[in-house]
């Protein structure tokens, strides 16, 4: 698979900071098991940027882009160190940052991260994709097996605690009754949940 340094790339208005290629799920409908690229942006990487590299490619505008969003082919968190850095930079500057994940912060770092992440961004979209960690696990494959669904409610809920807006996110290819259990899941977890249009 070719590799490249497209640290960061624009898509709907926002500014996407893509970290890292690794990942601690092996997702069967990952596009990026696939393809190199998404919606034009060649995601897999040569190398990982340091978070210097990433803030010199920040506008100096900041109004410039709606959201910085942390999201690539990899798990953002699994270089928490960097994440934290630039979003702190990026929210003294009163930017809106955002976090897309896997919800396993606290598995990778082995530490609940949530006070660390209040400090770096206003949002966090924790990708839930099934109804249990039965189903989680077949789905997803995470490294961490049925823990990893725990750990993502447990992160979801210590994240909304810090005051951080989170929600859960699904796609509605899933079906109605698996999206009813999954809105159950995130009642209990107080937090909102977001259902996805499938993308092909």
């Amino acid at each position: 698979m070719e590799r490249f340094t497209n640290f960061t790339y624009e898509l709907d208005g926002n500014l996407y900071i893509n970290l890292t290629s690794r990942c601690t799920n092996d997702c069967t409908f990952c596009v990026r098991n696939e393809k190199s690229e998404y919606f034009g942006h060649k995601l897999w990487l040569s190398r990982e940027p340091s978070a210097e590299e990433i803030l010199a490619r920040i506008p100096e505008d900041i109004t410039r882009y709606k959201e910085y969003v942390f999201c690539g082919f990899g798990e953002p968190t699994m270089r928490l160190d960097v994440l934290i850095r630039v979003g702190q930079a990026l929210k003294a500057r009163n930017a809106t940052v955002r976090l897309n994940t896997n919800g396993q912060a606290d598995l990778i770092c082995g530490h609940d991260v949530s006070e660390e992440l209040a400090t770096a961004v206003d949002k966090i979209n924790v990708s839930l994709n099934e109804a249990s960690a039965e189903e989680y696990v077949k789905l997803c494959r995470p490294r961490f097996g049925t823990e990893a669904f725990t750990a993502l409610k447990q992160f979801a809920m210590h994240c909304a605690a810090r005051g951080i807006d989170v929600w859960f996110s699904v796609v509605d290819c899933i079906g109605a009754g698996k999206i009813e259990r999954c809105r159950a899941i995130a009642k209990d977890c107080g937090v909102a949940l977001r259902v996805r249009k499938f993308i092909p």
